[in-house]
Formats: C-alpha cells, structure tokens, sequence
C-alpha cells in the first residue's frame, strides 16, 4: 500500500511540474513598460483589441492574440492582480498554483497536508446600463459607478476590529465537530459536520469591525471604464470577470453588463437588426404635389442630417417605402474588409389631411390614382 502511494505521488509531482506553466508577459503583449500608469495600458489595450479584434482581422493568429491582448488588459487593469503579478508573477497571487501536495488533492479528492480543496465561487451579477440610440450607432466609452459588495477595508475582511482572532471553543479550532446518531438500539452513526458557531474557520472574531458589523463586507461604490463599440447590439452584454460581489474566503462571481436602448432617446427611428426604420409625416398637399424637400437629423457625427425630397408633380403614396441604402446600423460582426458597412435606412411615408384620419388620406390617395 505504502509503495502505491509513493507511486501515485510521484506522478503527481510529473503532472504539477508539466502543468504548471510560467505566466505569460503581459507588459510585452501590450507594447508597454513596467511603469506604465493606468490611461496608457486602457490606450495600448483598446489599440490592441481594435487591430486584432476577429470582426476587423481574419487572419488565424487575430483570434488568439486578441485573446492574449484581453487576459493581459484584464491583470495590469486590476490594482491587485498587478501587484501580484509584479511580485510574484502571478495575478492570483503566491499560492495560486499550491504545490503538489494540493495538485494530488485535487486528482484524488483527498485532504493530504491539511488542504481543504477549493475555494467557493460566488454568484455572478448583472447590470443593466440604458444608451441612446446614437451610443449604438457611433460607440461610446462610459465612465460609471455602481454599488456593489466589497471587501471591508478597515478589517480588510478579516471581521475583526483589531486584527485578533480567538479558537472557537465548539470545535476546539478544528472547524469541524463529531456528531453522534443513534439509528436503532445498538446502531450508532458517527459522523463530521462542520461547526455552526465558527462556520467550519476554527476561530471566531473577537472584537467585531464596526464598519461591516463582522462580516468583512461592506456594500460600496465601484468605478468601471468600459468600451461600446460602434453597431454594438441592443441588449448585448460584456462580462467584467471575478467583478461580482466580494466576500471573505470567497471567489467572486462576474459581472455581466447589459447595454439596454433608450427607445426614449431614438429620434423617432427603430433599430431591426442593422437596419433603421422610421416614419415621415407628409400633408396631402405635399403627397400630391411633390416639390418638397427636408432634412431629419443623423446620427453620423460627419453627416448629422439626410435630406429627404420630391420633385414637382412627383407623387408620394401612403405607406409607400423608401430605401435609403447604406444609412442603417454600422456592423458589429464586419468581415474586417470593410469598416464602413452599413444597414440600410428604411422611410416610410405616411399622408395626414387636416380634419381626415389615415383611413381618409389612403381613400384620397387612391382616388386621386
């Protein structure tokens, strides 16, 4: 049996030592130094993203270093995966990979040198972030705060006022205790259950933080950066990992932004796709008589207007559709041949007489027909 055993830990220390890779360099993946303060990693990354970004590049290497730009935005953006990384270069920190001894617990689900496995994962979140109709079209970059749970700063999440913990007396600081069930005469269950009044921790607070009551959370403000690209989809979503809720002893979940249409803020135009639709009110004068011209605003920043007109004598139906080509929605999902593909524009007349319905104006129309 012992022999079994030294086998199985030796192939255990085989694997840690093949599994277990160098983190990559993430400042070299940016084109940035050390030094680097927070608006030139944001710069570098979002030049990166934009250059590589499988949408604008189809060349086979875009996706996977598009991936690589986006793990290391994500660890030289964070303050305390950057420390991490710069000091141990790892962003989870010096005793994210264990050693052997927690790889062989992982592979036989065992408890070998008092490791407990893994750490819980908390519930993801959603936030959902309203934008007009021209934040779709042309892209945005938001600045915003949200109220989330994070870890206390005055304990640092500790629960403790004063930094001091005491063995709970429950379970004589072994977080577990021995629970004893009689299941007929003679028949005895013994079991382990973790300690309620530790929470299975082995200690309790002794001085409880006044800031978070103990609990070494706190709900607070966060401030968050993100990008919109332009044709970004209504209702689409971007994932900001491990930026869920924060509790002690507890990896956090995501958090899952969802970008809503204002149809408030719409100028009157509805998104289908990437194409725009919109109505347009005409008097039956200028339905029968033709010889009009106006402009409806745009949401292009260059071109802010489209003209819409009819020569002299040039009849308009009701309900008849007009086709502006190329005046939609810019494409979210381009081949990266051509930046400026576009929905199209659809108008959509309608005719009003003073006094009538849109009943009357159709009855007219074709009267006049």
């Amino acid at each position: 049996m012992k022999s079994i055993f030294v086998a199985l830990s030796v192939l255990a220390y085989l694997l840690f030592a093949v599994v277990v890779e160098a983190a990559p360099d993430y400042y070299s993946i940016l084109g940035i130094n050390k030094r680097a303060n927070e608006k030139e990693i944001k710069t570098a990354y979002r030049q990166l993203s934009k250059q590589y970004h499988p949408d604008k590049n189809s060349s086979p290497e875009a996706h996977d270093k598009f991936v690589e730009v986006g793990e290391a935005y994500e660890v030289l953006s964070n303050k305390e995966k950057r420390a991490n990384y710069d000091k141990y270069g790892d962003p989870e920190g010096p005793q994210h990979h264990g050693g052997p001894g927690d790889f062989f617990n992982n592979m036989f689900g065992g408890h070998h040198g008092g490791q407990h496995g893994g750490q819980q994962r908390g519930d993801n979140s959603q936030l959902n972030l309203n934008l007009a109709l021209s934040d779709f079209f042309q892209g945005k970059d938001m600045d915003f705060e949200v109220e989330m749970v994070n870890i206390c700063t005055d304990c640092t999440g500790s629960g403790s006022s004063d930094g001091k913990k005491i063995k709970c007396k429950n379970c004589n600081g072994g977080g577990v205790v021995m629970i004893r069930r009689q299941l007929a005469p003679g028949f005895v269950q013994t079991f382990q259950s973790q300690c309620d009044q530790c929470q299975g921790k082995g200690s309790i607070v002794a001085n409880p933080c006044k800031v978070c009551s103990g609990s070494g959370a706190k709900r607070g403000k966060r401030k968050y950066d993100v990008h919109i690209p332009a044709g970004f989809p209504r209702d689409g979503v971007q994932t900001m990992e491990g930026e869920g809720d924060a509790y002690p002893d507890i990896i956090p979940g995501d958090l899952h932004i969802v970008f809503k249409e204002d149809l408030s803020r719409s100028w009157g135009y509805r998104r289908v796709g990437n194409n725009l639709y919109r109505d347009e009110v005409l008097t039956a004068k200028e339905a029968l008589g033709g010889g009009w011209e106006r402009h409806i605003p745009y949401f292009d920043e260059i071109e802010t207007e489209i003209k819409l007109s009819r020569n002299a004598q040039q009849m308009v139906r009701d309900g008849e559709i007009e086709v502006v080509q190329g005046k939609g929605m810019p494409f979210h999902n381009a081949d990266g041949l051509d930046d400026d593909k576009h929905g199209d524009l659809f108008i959509q007349y309608k005719i009003v007489i003073p006094g009538g319905s849109k009943e009357a104006a159709g009855h007219v129309m074709r009267d006049e027909l």
